[in-house]
């Protein structure tokens, strides 16, 4: 869906600021996307639902108060780290891919969109030099080896509906994955928040830091 209606379907509450924000992603990811090609090319039909919103499915589950610091880890052209910042403006969001292309794609938007609570690196996520609150990512790998990749990142201050942990959009049959990590873990269907038939196998992991 290339029109933006579905956001405000679902977030009708948006300023006008993040309207116009939202509003310019489509031309802003085509433009990029022909450059360096961050997402499919028939998936830019569908920015609104299978990217945007579906990054915004994060929102529903935990919205984030002011002062929240999120790392986005494997953002790639900057997913789900982008749409959060526009919706949370009063949150810190840190971006960081290994793969450097992708990363200029994220500094590009945020700069146009002046996303001042945006930070984009290039650096694998062990490298990341900061506490955060929540770590937030997008089917980069299994969930086990990506939890190691982000212990002790935390910080130990709860200020949010949920307690400080890792929300994780994935996808499909979650057992068999989710049996490998062995600790407290709570998955957020997102047919709930979404009536759109692209969510019907699409969750939110939550894996808190105790």
């Amino acid at each position: 869906m290339t029109d933006f209606s579905i956001i405000p379907k679902y977030f009708p509450d948006l300023t006008n600021r993040q309207t116009e924000q939202f509003k310019e992603l489509h031309a802003l990811y085509t433009h990029w996307n022909a450059q360096i090609n961050v997402i499919s090319r028939k998936d830019m039909d569908n920015l609104y639902e299978k990217h945007v919103l579906h990054s915004l499915g994060i929102a529903k589950v935990c919205p984030f108060t002011s002062g929240t610091e999120i790392l986005d880890v494997g953002t790639g052209g900057g997913f789900p780290g982008i749409p959060l910042a526009i919706l949370f403006p009063e949150a810190q969001f840190h971006l960081m891919d290994s793969i450097g292309k992708k990363i200029k794609v994220v500094q590009e938007v945020a700069t146009a969109l002046e996303l001042t609570n945006v930070r984009a690196q290039h650096e694998r996520a062990e490298k990341a030099d900061g506490i955060y609150d929540f770590v937030v990512s997008r089917a980069v790998t299994r969930l086990s080896p990506f939890m190691s990749w982000i212990q002790n990142k935390f910080s130990k201050n709860h200020f949010n509906r949920l307690d400080n942990g890792v929300l994780y959009l994935k996808g499909g049959d979650l057992e068999e994955e989710l049996a490998e990590v062995k600790r407290t873990k709570k998955v957020f269907d997102l047919t709930d928040y979404f009536e759109e038939p692209f969510f019907e196998t699409k969750k939110v992991v939550y894996v808190p830091n105790k």
